[in-house]
């Protein structure tokens, strides 16, 4: 990929996602999943791990998406959809890991996410969301197993660079790559972002719109 190439994917990305990005469906239930339609993309991540905020960041909206400081607010996949040209969907995921619901719910969600990975035939890709100050945990590794085994290609994204200091961040960035080798399902370039100064936005669109291109 030269810089020309990379260059005309962060400005198309820059355009998909400046175009009118609306909520469009809330599925508590696999059974009550909306129709497949065009690509989706999954953002998948611990509770508090910053999808909503990456999803309105995104998009440059601050409310598409709701942001809690309460892990576990999102107890259903959520799907906003892009511009009718493009038929896009990002879909945000209920976060795993501790959550304040009771142990029967968050089972329901753990149930309702394995269900949706593994028979959602137009989910292109899910982002795994890792929190970059604390990098990966027994939970998100477990995600990664059902990931390999539902077959959904899937990449990492570290979210909240920029409360870590460079160093750290640098051996987080380190220990996930070494990580993902063990992961032959996982793509292997891995995303550094920021919701709050926007770092990595570009490159996270631009990703989208390859794939879209790819798929298409």
């Amino acid at each position: 990929m030269n810089a020309e190439t990379d260059a005309k994917l962060i400005e198309q990305g820059r355009l998909l996602f400046a175009g009118d990005w609306q909520f469009i469906w809330a599925s508590p239930s696999i059974e009550t999943l909306p129709p497949m339609q065009g690509v989706e993309v999954a953002f998948a991540g611990r509770s508090n791990v910053g999808k909503s905020s990456l999803i309105n960041a995104l998009t440059g909206r601050n409310a598409l998406a709701r942001t809690s400081h309460t892990p576990g607010r999102t107890q259903e996949l959520i799907f906003f959809q892009g511009p009718e040209n493009a038929d896009f969907r990002l879909v945000d995921m209920p976060g795993y890991g501790y959550a304040s619901a009771p142990k029967v719910k968050i089972a329901s969600w753990t149930s309702l996410i394995h269900n949706f990975l593994q028979g959602r035939s137009n989910l292109a890709r899910v982002y795994v969301l890792i929190d970059s100050r604390h990098g990966l945990k027994d939970v998100d590794l477990d995600v990664l197993k059902t990931l390999d085994k539902s077959a959904v290609s899937y990449q990492v994204v570290l979210t909240k660079a920029d409360q870590v200091k460079k160093a750290e961040l640098e051996q987080t960035i380190e220990e996930v790559r070494t990580t993902l080798l063990k992961h032959p399902a996982a793509f292997p370039q891995l995303l550094v972002t920021s919701s709050r100064t926007g770092a990595g936005m570009p490159e996270l669109r631009a990703a989208m719109v390859r794939l879209l291109g790819e798929r298409s």
